[in-house]
């Protein structure tokens, strides 16, 4: 499906939801059904209960035994009627649940076609809380506000032919009143839908600011300031209370006005009923009214308001579901920050051996203009690439240039079909796991042997050799109980897992001290003896020392200087 473009009118958030639910249309239309076939078993369980009363009320009453078949009649219908609700409840959460999954399946596939470079410039807890929180606000509105906007058309409408063929003047009045619910409805939701999306944006930012706090609470209790943060969490905490606060007292307000005119209306329509059985009204149908016609009428009026109320109380989650939209279609509306249009991708090299090629490939950021090229560049299997130049130049832009990460503005960007590459930078990715759980991040169907193995490569073996639950030792989030070297060593272990022909490496011994960048060096050396190609920006004169071929980048703008250096030498 297309993703529409994103406007200040909230009609793209509307339109992307129709779109989602237009796929789901089948499960839709079956929980109307059943809705519908619970609504026609609820009228004839009134008639028949009406029937009973008037009949057992009626001065020649029938016979007990006359009335078995109305007696059976509603032990029928009363477990067909919950059948029936609990189908269109079914119905309506699967439709809801597969309609989020793929919702959620395209924010995923949308972040990944964004790549890490958009990603480093967003808030990690604030995208979580979109993927979770925002796609969960979309439940409400496709399992119950949908069907129910069917049913609250067809089921009154029934309702109100039933009471016409009973007596059209009782009709009347539910006619008159039933208008009334509808505009209150659309009153309310102008409102709540602006605090829904001011509500959505709140809990963003409260996420954000409750995990740098925790991701800093180390730095925090070194300086004494654990206090304050707590005070700015709690304060942030309780705008995000008094926001939902507000929402909540609109939503009862709007309740209580409904219930208000549906009261009113059913308490006229029981002083017509009363007041004309006992003939006191005698205009219109009035003087044929009979019990039971009355009793009929009576018991129908709740349920002709029953689908506005239901819808009423739906209607906040679509106000709730339009606030999550707008923010997911704006984050579907976002590009990348460097165009693709000249990007060749993958395709065939122009020399055997050939892995990526550049052709006088530039790169422009917004604000910034051009920061790299016009480039020529080949990556050639087996070699050790170094890209030095002052910071700023450049550098790291390459190394997102040829991972595919960004695409040139101009020129072209050939890449070898298929070609995998793996990445290291100077904060490795480490989750939350034990030493294998982070290892098989690169190699899912490794065995123990093969992680070990890699550890060992990576100049681990000893460490692992000391920890006494071996691959089971757990790390905290970012590597918590590793030092920066160890870190970044078990960062190079999943790449020996990996069997990408390109490392792409960005300043992988900047932060560390001597002892640990050398054993980084020990490293990299191993993986270029296993004829990967190696493309290492870096300041250090070790590193430089290992390059088959040094790129040189001018500062300003961002051209290069490229020769061949013999291993060993570096200027």
């Amino acid at each position: 499906m297309a993703t529409p473009r994103h406007t200040d009118d909230g009609l793209t958030a509307r339109r992307w939801l129709a779109g989602l639910i237009a796929q789901e249309r089948r499960l839709v239309g079956l929980a109307v059904a059943c809705g519908l076939l619970a609504g026609v078993l609820t009228f004839a369980q009134l008639g028949l209960l009406a029937w009973l009363v008037a009949t057992l009320l009626a001065p020649e009453a029938s016979a007990p035994s006359a009335l078995w078949p109305a007696f059976a009649g509603l032990l029928a219908v009363l477990p067909l009627r919950a059948l029936a609700q609990w189908g269109q409840e079914a119905a309506g959460l699967e439709a809801s649940l597969r309609v989020r999954r793929r919702a959620r399946a395209e924010l995923l596939d949308h972040l990944a076609r964004l790549g890490p470079v958009w990603l480093a410039g967003r808030h990690s807890a604030s995208l979580a809380n979109q993927l979770v929180e925002q796609v969960e606000a979309l439940e409400g509105y496709v399992a119950r506000f949908q069907p129910q906007l069917t049913l609250a058309l067809l089921l009154p409408l029934a309702c109100l032919g039933i009471v016409v063929w009973l007596d059209w003047l009782a009709a009347l009045f539910l006619l008159l009143a039933a208008p009334f619910i509808p505009l209150f409805m659309a009153l309310v939701g102008m409102g709540a839908e602006r605090l829904n999306r001011d509500q959505f944006a709140a809990v963003a930012r409260l996420s954000g600011h409750f995990i740098d706090r925790v991701r800093g609470i180390t730095t925090l209790q070194l300086f004494g300031r654990t206090r304050q943060a707590t005070s700015e969490v709690h304060v942030a905490a309780d705008d995000y209370r008094r926001r939902s606060m507000r929402t909540l007292r609109l939503a009862f307000l709007s309740s209580a006005v409904l219930e208000f005119f549906a009261s009113i209306a059913i308490a006229v329509l029981a002083i017509y009923v009363g007041f004309g059985l006992l003939g006191y009204i005698t205009y219109g149908p009035s003087p044929a009214l009979t019990l039971f016609s009355g009793l009929y009428v009576l018991l129908l009026a709740p349920e002709f308001f029953q689908p506005l109320r239901a819808l009423s109380q739906h209607y906040h989650d679509r106000a709730a579901a339009l606030g999550a939209a707008e923010g997911l279609v704006a984050l579907l509306n976002e590009t990348p920050t460097a165009g693709r249009g000249a990007d060749a991708g993958p395709g065939s090299p122009p020399a055997p051996g050939m892995l990526v090629s550049l052709r006088e490939a530039t790169v422009a950021h917004a604000g910034r203009g051009q920061v790299l090229g016009p480039l020529d560049l080949d990556v050639v299997k087996g070699e050790v690439l170094v890209v030095t130049g002052p910071s700023g130049t450049g550098k790291s832009t390459l190394l997102q240039l040829l991972a595919g990460f960004v695409g040139p503005d101009s020129g072209t960007c050939h890449r070898a079909a298929e070609l995998s590459f793996a990445w290291l930078d100077q904060r490795p990715l480490l989750v939350h796991g034990s030493l294998a759980d982070n290892l098989r991040l690169a190699s899912p169907e490794a065995d123990d042997a093969m992680l070990v193995r890699s550890l060992a490569k990576a100049g681990l073996g000893e460490l692992f050799e000391a920890l006494p639950e071996g691959l089971a030792t757990p790390l905290g989030e970012r590597g918590v109980g590793l030092s920066g070297g160890q870190a970044q060593r078990l960062a190079l272990a999943r790449i020996f897992l990996s069997d990408a022909p390109l490392v792409l490496l960005d300043e992988p011994t900047a932060s560390l001290d001597t002892a640990s960048g050398a054993n980084v060096i020990e490293a990299l050396e191993r993986l270029a003896e296993e004829g990967r190609a190696l493309v290492i920006a870096t300041h250090h004169p070790a590193l430089m020392a290992m390059a088959h071929r040094r790129l040189s980048l001018e500062p300003q703008t961002g051209r290069a200087a490229a020769y061949a250096t013999p291993r060993g030498e570096h200027g």
